[in-house]
């Protein structure tokens, strides 16, 4: 969560956030256009990119050396890219392709997914286990888990009752968290048992659209982002049995009374009691707007961080022991080479608290399943699959350098493999 890239009409930008102040500019590209896909590779220099004038087309680059690694043509529109150290997954309407990251070699293709019009796909960031998640059904709220390394099925889980919206995996892979079209409920499962751990309420008054939903890398707390104006943040508490006894009250006593005839109650409204509402919240200038959110630590302070599809980057101030609504403490905008956006509101009042005293004390001075999907070990072809074409830059391409992750490596018989032109 230290680096933002974006696509544009006229290319694509990679920045590093390491400050709030300053939105440093790592790289910029306008050789390819109409960029909608744009992933890079945490913090190395291995980005992938597809653009909407060759939408089956997926490019790999090694940006600092300015080379192509590689390209991979699909039989239909790519909708989703994710990646980690070990894996490279690439999502269409009814298939996922499974890569090899360090050769980029096809290791195995998911066939007969149900449609998946939005590329809905997840992929651990944990190299070790690398699990893939995506919609087992196109009309239920079932998750299709999928070890990445070993290349096996390894559980369903059934989620929600609508189809699926969001799903997001921790940064141990060791949690899932998924939303619905509904978008009213989010829930946490233990991976890989698939048991449910969390249920969170976002809201009831009205259906949202997730567009982003993401775990801190402490996995402490949980932010979701949508259609609407509010960003809400979850925490992630465990509870135990072993509090102190609390005092011989009467609240205590309803209390205790009320949780108990949870027990009795059907499992609708039971879990609609249980439920946990935001632990923080932000309230966007905009509604209706695509956006992107995730919980990061700059300058060693959590923030929240929210991109819109405008072109602005919000950063705001998480207050990790109180919550509560979070403080806007810098705007940046992102089409103008990373420099801070001058002309906004905000930059005419005096500078934010950036400290959690500051913060809290600003605040109070403030008014069914589907078929199971099919595998094909050899791509597809025996399906009749179109295998994906790969070409491979021409000369050797240095990319063992230790020092710039990950360390691809090219097979032996690589350097041999002419460069085709499209």
């Amino acid at each position: 969560c230290s680096s933002l890239a974006i696509g544009t009409k006229t290319g694509y930008r990679l920045f590093s956030l390491s400050s709030v102040e300053q939105l440093d500019h790592v790289y910029e590209n306008y050789e390819i256009p109409d960029v909608y896909i744009v992933e890079r590779l945490f913090s190395s220099s291995l980005v992938v990119v597809v653009s909407h004038t060759k939408p089956r087309q997926m490019n790999v680059y090694h940006f600092k050396k300015g080379t192509e690694i590689c390209n991979y043509s699909y039989s239909s529109n790519i909708l989703s890219i994710r990646l980690n150290r070990q894996r490279l997954i690439v999502c269409l309407e009814e298939s996922i392709y499974i890569h090899n990251i360090k050769d980029m070699k096809l290791l195995k293709t998911i066939l007969e997914t149900p449609p998946n019009t939005t590329g809905l796909c997840a992929l651990s960031i944990n190299h070790s286990n690398s699990y893939v998640a995506y919609p087992g059904s196109s009309t239920i709220g079932e998750i299709m888990l999928y070890d990445g390394n070993n290349l096996r099925t390894v559980c369903t889980i059934p989620a929600h009752d609508g189809p699926l919206a969001a799903l997001t995996f921790n940064s141990t892979g060791s949690k899932l968290a998924s939303a619905s079209e509904k978008g009213t409920v989010i829930r946490v499962f233990s991976i890989p048992d698939g048991q449910k751990l969390y249920e969170f309420r976002r809201g009831m008054k009205r259906y949202v659209n997730i567009s982003s939903l993401v775990f801190s890398m402490d996995s402490q707390f949980l932010c979701a982002s949508s259609n609407t104006e509010t960003v809400h943040i979850f925490k992630l508490e465990h509870t135990t049995d072993s509090r102190p006894e609390e005092p011989p009250t009467w609240s205590g006593y309803m209390g205790k009374m009320f949780m108990a005839a949870t027990n009795y109650l059907p499992a609708q409204v039971s879990d609609m009691m249980n439920q946990d509402r935001a632990f923080a919240t932000v309230r966007l200038n905009v509604s209706g707007q695509r956006n992107i959110c995730t919980l990061s630590t700059i300058q060693k302070l959590p923030r929240l961080l929210v991109t819109t599809s405008d072109g602005h980057l919000y950063i705001y101030n998480l207050d990790p022991q109180d919550g509560g609504e979070c403080v806007l403490i810098k705007k940046h905008s992102l089409l103008d080479s990373g420099k801070p956006d001058e002309n906004q509101e905000n930059d005419l009042r005096p500078p934010f608290p950036q400290s959690y005293a500051a913060t809290v004390a600003r605040q109070s001075s403030t008014p069914s399943s589907s078929t199971r999907p099919g595998y094909s070990e050899d791509g597809g072809a025996l399906r009749g699959e179109v295998i994906p074409e790969h070409e491979f830059a021409t000369g050797p391409v240095c990319l063992d350098d230790e020092n710039e992750f990950p360390p691809l490596w090219q097979c032996e018989d690589m350097a041999s493999v002419k460069c085709k032109k499209s």
